[in-house]
């Protein structure tokens, strides 16, 4: 287990770490199995109410083991465990074997390099019901456990995928969604463009933003307006304000007034 924390074990294996109770249960209620849960009673804050989680991981086939308190703080991951971390199969799917509701909203990351700012980009991808994320050239795997730690396991409740860019592109224009590109290098206002319909919006690294291709390849460019001495924040604050923004948009078009979610 305490060799999962490599990503060559990961991808051999095709299994991650998930570790705390909060994200076990979140992982297992959007369908993923453990095949492993440790877990120490001498960490949990309720055991008694916390370990009906090890039953039904057992229940559904996985191995469960009790250790020692000792034993367990060595093969966790983070500080401060809370008595749980299991062994569960690696989200993700093929671009290519992706099914898509009806006009998706899609957000693509390109080349993100810190897995904090994956996860965290998960979390809003989930509050506000994106439909997809796509890890563009990933930097890192969906399995890393900061990615898994940083997404409050919601990387298992968010449909993901990874691709090249090129075949990002391709799987756009094949499936009709619109790509609007975020750099601060347009007039064009996040607020300003049509977000109906199938509509992808991409962001990318930390350091330098979108790659030359994935800017030329977009439909259309977007910025959020800057009023200080930087021109951008960081990609998963970039991230959260125009998936709300979308949101907003999409939900007034199917009410037909504002949407106040909460």
């Amino acid at each position: 287990m305490a060799a999962l924390r490599r990503r060559r074990e990961r991808e051999d294996s095709g299994t991650c770490l998930v570790e705390g109770y909060e994200e076990l249960a979140l992982a297992m209620d959007a369908g993923a199995i453990p095949e492993v849960v440790l877990h120490c009673a001498e960490l949990m804050l309720d055991p008694a109410a916390q370990l009906l989680l090890v039953e039904r991981a057992r229940s559904l086939g996985a191995q469960t083991w009790e250790v020692a308190r000792a034993a367990f703080e060595k093969t966790a991951y983070r500080e401060g465990p809370d008595g749980f971390l299991a062994v569960v199969p690696t989200p993700g799917l093929p671009l290519a074997q992706v099914t898509l509701p009806p006009d998706p909203l899609v957000l693509l990351c390109e080349g993100i390099e810190k897995p904090g700012n994956l996860g965290a980009m998960l979390r809003t991808a989930d509050a506000a019901g994106i439909d997809l994320v796509v890890a563009v050239d990933p930097v890192t795997d969906w399995g890393n456990p900061n990615v898994v730690r940083g997404s409050k396991a919601t990387v298992f409740s968010v449909p993901v995928a990874s691709a090249t860019l090129g075949e990002t592109i391709a799987w756009l224009a094949d499936h009709g969604v619109r790509h609007l590109a975020t750099t601060p290098d347009t007039e064009t206002v996040h607020t300003d463009v049509d977000w109906s319909g199938p509509v992808a919006f991409s962001v990318g690294t930390e350091k330098y933003g979108l790659t030359d291709a994935a800017l030329e390849a977009a439909d259309e460019r977007i910025r959020i307006p800057m009023h200080g001495v930087v021109n951008s924040l960081n990609v998963a604050t970039s991230a959260a304000i125009v998936a709300y923004e979308a949101l907003r948009h999409r939900s007034r078009g199917l009410s037909g007034q504002d949407s106040h979610p909460g």
